[in-house]
């Protein structure tokens, strides 16, 4: 296992875009709270409603841009509904870069 960095993993985490809409989910705030320690990342993913489609698809997300930073890489994802101002902050981005 390498030695990583808080900085990196927040790096390599804010490379993770949104399937629909132009921005990173670190930019939407939909991912909060990243936490590195011993090769452990725990993390907080914010949904608008936790009965989003996408859900499965943006923890994968995730955990892929981990393991291929390292596959050692154990990753803990705590799924949490956005609150209202979360929420207004994340549609007004989602209106201003969605691809279709």
């Amino acid at each position: 296992m390498t030695e990583l960095s808080q900085p990196e993993i927040k790096k390599v985490i804010s490379k993770v875009m949104h399937p629909e809409i132009n921005y990173s989910l670190l930019d939407l705030g939909m991912v909060e709270d990243v936490l590195y320690e011993q090769g452990r990342v725990k993390l907080t993913l914010n949904l608008p409603s936790l009965e989003v489609p996408i859900k499965g698809i943006l923890v994968e997300s995730i955990k892929k841009v981990l393991a291929d930073l390292d596959n050692s890489i154990e990753v803990k994802i705590n799924i949490e509904q956005m609150t209202e101002q979360q929420r207004e902050k994340f549609v007004k981005m989602a209106k201003e870069g969605w691809k279709f």
